[in-house]
Formats: structure tokens, C-alpha cells, sequence
């Protein structure tokens, strides 16, 4: 993660880097930057017609959940495809750790990402 996000400081013409928490605090603005960064920006016009809240809602959690597609057979071998999307809340991912691993992963990432701005 480290090197992608170096990447982006050095070459943010080349390699985008969001960060989920920002990207749920702030739909619409982090949208609108992927698509500029794609080279393919949105006209007023699709901004005013509701583009941007559409490409929202097709791309959230609970579309993404409810797809036939995503909903049955077999992510790999230990994971069924329905047990593949998790809540998408910020955050939520630390209940699926025990307080230990908790506080180990607490622990390297404020060791491995304190100096870096990230």
C-alpha cells in the first residue's frame, strides 16, 4: 500500500490513490475525481441529470449484493460468494478480529504509516 500511495504523490498523473473512509465520507466529490482522472470528466449536463448519483448507486454495497451474480456459487475455496460483502460501513472491518489481532494490526499501522502522511 505504502508504494501505491508514494506512487501517487510522485505521479498523480498516473496512479490515483482513495482511501475508502474518504471515498464513503464524500461520494460525489471522489466520483467526480475518477472520472477526471480517467480522462472522461462529467458534463454539466450529466451532472444536472443525476450521472453521478446514479454510477453511486449502481456501484454501492447493497446493489453490488442483491446481483445474481454475486449472490451464489464459490469466491474460492474457502469463501461462498454471498459471504463476500460485508457491511460496507468504515470501520467495520476490525469485528472480524479478535482484540489481540486487533491491537497488532493497531500497532503496525501506526508504526509502518506514522512518518508517511497516510
Amino acid at each position: 500500500m505504502l508504494g501505491y500511495w508514494k506512487a501517487s504523490l510522485e505521479r498523480s498523473d498516473k496512479v490515483l490513490f482513495l482511501k475508502y473512509e474518504d471515498l464513503k465520507g464524500d461520494t460525489i466529490s471522489h466520483v467526480k475525481k475518477l472520472a477526471e482522472f480517467a480522462g472522461v470528466p462529467f458534463s454539466p449536463q450529466e451532472e444536472s441529470d443525476g450521472a453521478i448519483q446514479e454510477i453511486i448507486q449502481l456501484c454501492s454495497i447493497k446493489n453490488l449484493k442483491e446481483l445474481e451474480v454475486n449472490k451464489i456459487g464459490v469466491f474460492n475455496k474457502y469463501y461462498d460468494k454471498k459471504s463476500y460483502f460485508r457491511k460496507g460501513e468504515v470501520g467495520d472491518g476490525i469485528h472480524h478480529f479478535t482484540p489481540s489481532m486487533a491491537e497488532r494490526m493497531n500497532k503496525l499501522m501506526q508504526q509502518k504509516f506514522e512518518v508517511t502522511g497516510l
